[in-house]
């Protein structure tokens, strides 16, 4: 049973990765396609370029949706399905995210 719980947190763990990273990939192509469609503007200041080249950075994640993350990860290490090294770099990405 141990076996079986420590493969559902891993592909737990690697979808959420995926999802992340697929995210990312998909806001930087909306970028280059928004810049594809915009007419080139040769009078436009270089600020206003700028402004348009780095996408705002995405909201920090809520207090609460840190607290459930670090619930779930206390009950993994529990279980026995994360070790105590794998629990600590889990929960430091966590709190400084």
């Amino acid at each position: 049973m141990p076996g079986l719980i420590r493969g559902v947190a891993r592909t737990a763990v690697v979808a959420g990765t995926a999802t992340a990273v697929s995210n990312r990939v998909s806001r930087r192509q909306a970028g280059r396609w928004a810049q594809q469609e915009a007419p080139p503007a040769a009078a436009e200041p270089q600020p206003a370029q700028a402004s348009q080249a780095a996408p705002p950075p995405p909201p920090p994640p809520s207090m609460d949706s840190k607290i459930a993350q670090l619930k779930d990860l206390g009950e993994l290490k529990a279980q026995g399905v994360l070790s105590e090294a794998e629990f600590e770099a889990q929960k430091s990405r966590i709190l400084n995210s």
